[in-house]
């Protein structure tokens, strides 16, 4: 009976760590039928959710010869008893282990992005974190021929800037520089930085949750990019001004191939982010979308709790099994 309960343990385990890639479709399918706003924290909540389950999947796999030497199991009979044990165990930990150096990993090279930008823009950082550049309240201007513009996270005690250079302002004219500092502020006050970074840290415990990554970089753009139009009062001005400047600065500042926390105004479809401002202001479904929608959250929400659920059920059920051992049950 204690080989066919510990046995029951590896598919659901399997079952579970295997749910990000059927999740993370349907959460991208979700999020396309919400305003930006929404959107966006839908997708940082999914990824956060679908690594949850897989750390505690993994525990829950790793755990069960260590359950039963606590429970004064002999290691051998475990082995005996059930074969599976040590290889399935030792996997899991191995998963484990490098999932966690990559999360770590992942940490350090965002924070040392950081680092990088302010270096970049302010030639050093300096240890009360006053920047060095041209600063006017919180616009940070950098002398550079070529057209750069990114909403530059805080750092130490320094709050964060919106940056741009001199190359970006002589190519806007005034109500276009208005648009471009409303779409940067946008990414500060909403703190998008930190939405980036959970599906990113996301992304290094469970692959399949990278596919959120270019999703979110979209919806935190067209976020703010409504807020720029909403600011200018004038879509057609903020689509014209945002194509420009991004078409001008490129994909993201010259930080090497991963700009980590910083978020540049040339991030993502920049045809399809001006085409969504030619258009009217996004809404929230109804009617029939509403409904659909609806039960598109319920059915993920709930997946992420039977998966929260299920995990922790693993565990309990290998620590009973192990119990079982003892008892000789």
């Amino acid at each position: 009976m204690i080989p066919a309960l510990l046995l029951v343990g590896l598919p659901v385990g399997l079952l579970l760590l295997g749910l990000p890639f059927a999740g993370v479709p349907a959460v991208r399918r979700l999020a396309g039928m919400l305003p930006p706003r929404e959107a966006a924290g839908v997708l940082a909540g999914g990824a956060v959710l679908m690594a949850a389950v897989t750390v505690a999947a993994l525990v829950a796999l790793f755990q069960v010869p260590f359950l039963a030497v606590l429970e004064r199991v002999p290691f051998a009979e475990v082995v005996a008893r059930w074969p599976a044990a040590l290889p399935v165990s030792t996997a899991a930990g191995a998963v484990l282990a490098v999932r966690s150096w990559a999360l770590v990993a992942r940490w350090r090279r965002q924070r040392a992005l950081l680092v990088r930008a302010w270096t970049l823009v302010s030639g050093e950082v300096p240890a009360d974190g006053t920047p060095d550049g041209a600063a006017a309240g919180d616009v940070l201007v950098v002398a550079d021929d070529r057209p750069e513009a990114f909403a530059l996270p805080g750092l130490r005690s320094a709050g964060g800037r919106v940056v741009v250079s001199t190359g970006m302002l002589r190519i806007l004219g005034p109500a276009e520089r208005e648009v471009l500092l409303a779409h940067e502020r946008a990414h500060l006050t909403g703190r998008h930085r930190l939405l980036s970074a959970v599906v990113d840290l996301a992304g290094a415990v469970h692959p399949a949750v990278r596919g959120l990554g270019p999703a979110l970089g979209f919806q935190l753009e067209r976020w703010a990019d409504e807020a720029a139009a909403a600011r200018v009062g004038d879509r057609r001005l903020a689509a014209a001004a945002l194509a420009r400047a991004a078409l001008a600065a490129g994909a993201r500042p010259d930080l090497g191939p991963d700009r980590g926390p910083v978020l540049a105004v040339g991030t993502g479809p920049v045809p399809r982010r001006v085409a969504a401002l030619l258009g009217p202001v996004p809404q929230r479904p109804r009617g029939r979308a509403a409904r659909a929608g609806a039960w598109g959250l319920a059915v993920a929400v709930s997946g992420a709790a039977v998966g929260l659920a299920a995990a922790y059920g693993l565990h309990e059920y290998v620590e009973y099994a192990a119990r079982a051992l003892t008892t000789g049950r």
